[in-house]
């Protein structure tokens, strides 16, 4: 026995498929806004009128930080143009997830040399931001962003 197609039953379809594509784009827009970190700045406009100036300050530093992990302990490393490693009046470091703050952790660094810093820090696998930051012996602040993946920094 076979049943006909009516108008109703093509109603109930189209109406159960595009509830079906409402729900799930419902779902990831809520997931979309809960993974959120949130804002990198509180006014944007204020922030971008020092953004170029700042940013000529630190390129004139000609500074680079790299990073390596081991498993069990995190070492961050800053040198200068010439290789060396600079002298700095500030240094710290966050890692975190780039999706979310909930993992974000910002270790107590040793020195372990000049422009070498130590940190003991275990990493879940995955993908980790570290966001370094540094100030030089005028004041000039050095941010840098290294990104971390399965065991390998990348710049």
């Amino acid at each position: 026995m076979t049943r006909e197609l009516t108008g109703r039953h093509v109603l109930v379809i189209t109406l159960a498929a595009f509830g079906v594509i409402i729900a799930v784009n419902l779902v990831m827009a809520f997931l979309a806004v809960g993974s959120f970190p949130g804002l990198e700045v509180k006014n944007s406009y204020v922030a971008s009128q020092h953004f170029d100036r700042d940013r000529q300050a630190q390129e004139s530093l000609g500074w680079t930080a790299r990073a390596s992990y081991d498993g069990a302990r995190i070492t961050i490393e800053i040198v200068d143009g010439q290789g060396t490693h600079p002298v700095l009046r500030d240094f710290t470091a966050t890692i975190g997830r780039p999706t979310h703050k909930r993992a974000d952790v910002t270790p107590h660094f040793e020195v372990a040399g000049g422009g070498i810093y130590r940190a003991p820090l275990v990493l879940e696998p995955g993908v980790w931001n570290i966001h370094v930051q540094a100030v030089a012996p005028d004041g000039t602040t050095f941010r840098q962003r290294l990104d971390h993946y399965a065991g390998a920094m990348v710049n």
